[in-house]
């Protein structure tokens, strides 16, 4: 028997006891022929005190060394109330060794698992060594997060009648927004099965089924370049769909899942019960992004009626001029303004970011020269500002204007330290645009899932010009992430057919790639509506992660490659000849 007990849940309750521990070697410590080993699970850490005249074999005792794997048999011994180690579960008794056996020696490692004074080494070496890296506590404190989060989630699922039902993994090429990963078939030389960017098209059929609640904790594969909150490749969300609900039934039949993980889970605080539910428009003009950080207030504020009656050149040939009004942003130094919130807001597609202060004294800064007195008494009027404050302006066409500020108001956040890691800010952003316009294609194109039922129907679609119309989608948000978008789905043949036209997508088109779906929606298919909330960004949510590669056990770097088993990696030519690939080499 290797343990009857784990390192991290003894207690005095075993005082007394005979045990068997196994575990890592964390520390080993000898003071004067007694040998001190703090012996390390997943559970915790164990003090082991190894005595020359207890230990049956006390040489071995003396072998130990850093991350050895070994057996400890001993008895459990309360200690002293001097000696009680408060930072530990286990710090009020140790384990007297009657005998030790390695189970497993180990070389030097690539680099320290625990109390390195280096700082973090470099992110190849630990993604090489991933399976040493993965010891360190707050990476394995994660992977446990997660699997306790999966476990909650799959409770709640099957509590309300959702029935878990696996799609397959080998399907087929569809135009969903991202790079399709392509698997050769060796059966049907020449042909290619995709690997699913989500199991969107599966779970609409589930439906048509009649199987009313369906989900899955569902991988997804898209050949995306990584970004802090998007692994390259893969990743994995709570899929799910139901039928016969409309979307505000849905969102109270979900909302309750993620107060939930918050407060029972991950113990922290739900800002707002029920959920806001912000119309994107609203939302962009308000806070600058259909993402927003709503743990701080900070709102934007149209200014265009006052700018554009100032004289001013940069606002007069501005089709929009909004103002972000800080309070206790007097502080900024230039530099900071110059090098970090002009970045932020020309990274979002800005010219400039023109600014002004707001203190005892009155109004300075970059472009306070070019107002009179009573254009600034007339804009203190529109926007209220506080002694102290800081007025960041966004001059361009409504997007930029929008995003712009939304960008500096994030980062007035971080620096002000309004985001409270304990507070948790759930909204649904609701009433997205159908439609957006493709620059790059110079045509109309989805603003999001193309499945989705516009709102007014096939009437909307005839009627309305193509940007104005709204469909029924929405996405749950939270502290700045994007969770989840969602629709309520598109399933009457004839209007799917009228909303790929306006795309210019022909007939023959969609049926090519979809017909499938238009057959299926034409023996029955009820009303339905879901989402897919990600796994690793719910994760990075609840534990405060700023990069998802702390949250997934074996990601990919930045370029997506994963250095632990080197992939991809080039495979022989007996396998590509079966395949009947041939490489060109560039």
């Amino acid at each position: 028997m290797y343990r009857t007990h784990t390192c991290g849940q003894l207690t005095t309750g075993n005082v007394g006891q005979e045990i068997i521990l196994s575990g890592w070697v964390h520390k080993r410590r000898d003071l004067g022929g007694l040998i001190f080993v703090d012996l390390r699970d997943r559970y915790g850490i164990t003090q082991v005190v190894c005595n020359p005249e207890s230990v049956s074999d006390f040489s071995i005792a003396e072998s130990l060394k850093y991350e050895y794997v070994v057996k400890v048999v001993g008895h459990v011994v309360k200690r002293g109330e001097d000696t009680v180690n408060k930072d530990i579960s286990t710090g009020e008794i140790e384990v007297h060794a009657t005998a030790v056996e390695v189970l497993s020696t180990a070389k030097a490692m690539p680099f320290e698992i625990f109390e390195t004074a280096k700082g973090e080494e470099d992110e190849e070496l630990r993604l090489k060594y991933r399976f040493l890296e993965l010891r360190r506590e707050r990476l394995k404190n994660n992977i446990l997060f997660r699997a306790k989060m999966e476990a909650h989630i799959r409770s709640y699922m099957e509590k309300n009648d959702f029935v878990n039902i696996a799609t397959p993994l080998l399907t087929v090429s569809s135009p969903e927004g991202a790079r399709d990963f392509l698997v050769p078939s060796r059966l049907h030389p020449g042909k290619f099965y995709a690997l699913p960017q989500a199991p969107q098209q599966y779970k609409q059929l589930l439906m048509v089924a009649g199987l009313d609640r369906y989900y899955q904790i569902a991988p997804c594969m898209r050949d995306e370049d990584p970004r802090a909150d998007r692994s390259p490749g893969e990743f994995y969300q709570l899929d799910c769909e139901t039928s016969f609900l409309e979307k505000e039934a849905f969102f109270q039949l979900m909302e309750p899942l993620f107060v939930e993980l918050t407060e029972q889970v991950a113990g922290k605080t739900v800002k707002e019960k029920p959920f806001p539910r912000i119309p994107y428009k609203q939302c962009m003009e308000t806070y600058g992004m259909d993402r927003p950080d709503l743990r701080f207030d900070l709102p934007i504020v149209d200014i265009s009626s006052w700018a554009q009656e100032t004289g001013f050149k940069v606002f007069d040939e501005a089709e929009f001029v909004r103002a972000l009004v800080i309070p206790g942003g007097a502080t900024f130094s230039r530099k900071e303004i110059e090098d970090e919130f002009e970045d932020a807001a020309k990274r979002a597609h800005a010219k400039g970011l023109a600014w002004m202060k707001y203190e005892s004294d009155g109004w300075s800064g970059s472009i306070a020269k070019f107002f009179s007195e009573e254009k600034l008494s007339k804009l203190e009027a529109m926007i209220k500002p506080e002694k102290g404050s800081i007025v960041f302006f966004g001059a361009d066409n409504w997007e930029v204007s929008c995003k712009a500020l939304g960008a500096v108001r994030s980062l007035a956040g971080d620096k002000l330290h309004l985001k409270d890691p304990n507070l948790i800010a759930w909204a649904w952003i609701v009433d997205f645009p159908m439609y957006e316009w493709n620059e790059d294609q110079a045509k109309v194109d989805f603003g999001h899932n193309p499945f989705s039922m516009p709102q007014g129907g096939m009437e909307a679609l005839m009627t309305m010009e193509p940007l104005d119309i709204l469909a029924d989608q929405y996405d749950i948000i939270a502290n700045g992430l994007e969770l989840s978008s969602g629709a309520v789905r598109n399933k009457d043949p004839e209007i799917m057919y009228k909303a790929f036209e306006i795309a210019g997508y022909s007939k023959q088109q969609v049926n090519d790639k979809f017909g499938h779906m238009i057959d299926a929606f034409e023996y029955g298919a009820p009303p339905h509506c879901g989402f897919a909330p990600g796994i690793e960004r719910l994760v990075m949510l609840l534990t405060n992660e700023p990069n998802i590669r702390a949250v997934v056990p074996f990601p990919k770097n930045q370029k997506a490659q994963e250095p632990m088993m080197g992939s991809p990696a080039q495979v022989d030519e007996a396998q590509l000849k079966e395949l009947g690939i041939e490489i060109r080499r560039q």
